[in-house]
């Protein structure tokens, strides 16, 4: 296995107050790294670095390097546009575009010129099919795409995230607003979109982590508390804190 990102002393901070505190990470490729930790310990913060959405954030600054096949994202030459096709971000909330299925998939391709009129179709139907969702919609792509149940809905989000041809899958909290059925759907697909993609996930869910994941992170007021194999994170913690977290003390 080699990195696919490596995370180096970086700090982040909006205004004066540092949101992230010195982190060394490493995030290897085609594998799942899961983010745990209470609200407001940094997070989401992390996950938004690693494609440089915060720069959106008036005030925001960054210290430190995020290396992406060893070139710094950070660097002042980084297309940042070029930087979001490569890394890319599905939502806590399915957010799909109110347009059709089909247009959904191929907003991406469109907008970054990636296809002619006559490969959409071949990547639109690619793209449903690596979210799984492709048997579902397969004869209704004309179809409003809120119209899809919220598990549906997210699969598309997946579906148009992965149609651009990324190399790294963001997820802040993808299954908080789903039912637990259409949770373990989207966790099978995960692993399954790990044989192509290196995945970083956010969750709340400390038995998500534990089926999903094959890395975990522990953060705690903006620092890493704890990086390690997920089974070891869960079973054989270093740090009491971590400990303490997961079996519920602290929280």
């Amino acid at each position: 296995m080699s990195y696919k990102i490596e995370v180096k002393d970086f700090s982040f901070y909006y205004g004066d107050f540092q949101a992230l505190i010195g982190l060394n990470i490493p995030i290897w490729a085609n594998q799942i790294t899961a983010l745990i930790g209470p609200s407001g310990c940094g997070k989401s913060t992390f996950l938004r670095s690693l494609n440089r959405m915060n720069d959106r954030i008036s005030g925001t600054r960054a210290t430190g390097e995020v290396l992406l096949d060893g070139r710094n994202v950070y660097a002042p030459t980084v297309d940042v546009t070029e930087l979001r096709q490569q890394v890319g971000m599905v939502f806590q909330r399915p957010n799909p575009f109110p347009q059709t299925i089909f247009d959904n998939v191929a907003f991406g391709p469109r907008v970054l010129g990636q296809a002619q009129k006559g490969d959409l179709a071949d990547i639109v139907e690619r793209s449903l099919q690596e979210a799984a969702l492709w048997d579902e919609v397969k004869d209704k792509l004309q179809q409003n795409a809120l119209q899809l149940n919220p598990g549906q809905q997210q699969k598309l989000c997946i579906a148009r995230a992965v149609a651009v041809r990324p190399s790294v899958i963001l997820m802040d909290e993808p299954c908080s607003a789903l039912d637990p059925v259409a949770t373990l759907r989207v966790e099978e697909l995960m692993r399954q979109l790990a044989e192509k993609y290196t995945i970083v996930i956010v969750t709340h869910n400390m038995q998500q982590a534990a089926r999903a994941s094959d890395w975990t992170g522990f953060f705690w007021l903006g620092r890493l508390v704890e990086f390690n194999q997920t089974s070891q994170i869960f079973t054989h913690p270093q740090e009491e804190l971590t400990e303490a977290y997961i079996t519920g003390r602290r929280g």
